[in-house]
């Protein structure tokens, strides 16, 4: 069985036991975050939302909580002698999805 879920402005398809990195969430190491957001649930049945399917949910045990490795942004004008260089580093969340309540 697997679902498709909608965090952080992005839509991630996940099955029970995966690991998946998603944008950061307001919760500490070790807590259970529940996904209300599902758009499909497929497997035997497959069940479509318009726009969610109702009553589906997703629960999933947070893991880590972290940023990514650094990432250079740098802007360059020719010939005007303007150059900046910076630095960002992308907070995430790990998650281990635990079950597919559909």
């Amino acid at each position: 069985m697997y679902a498709i879920i909608e965090t952080g402005g992005k839509q991630v398809k996940v099955q029970e036991g995966q690991e998946i990195y998603i944008e950061k969430l307001d919760a500490e190491v070790g807590e259970t975050v529940s996904f209300d957001n599902v758009l499909m649930v497929g497997g035997d049945a497959v069940k479509v939302g318009s726009p969610f399917v109702e009553g589906a949910t997703v629960t999933a045990k947070v893991e880590k909580v972290g940023r990514a490795k650094k990432m250079l942004v740098y802007k360059y004008k020719a010939k005007k002698n303007y150059r900046r260089k910076q630095g960002h580093r992308q907070p995430y969340t790990k998650v281990v999805i635990e079950k597919i309540n559909a």
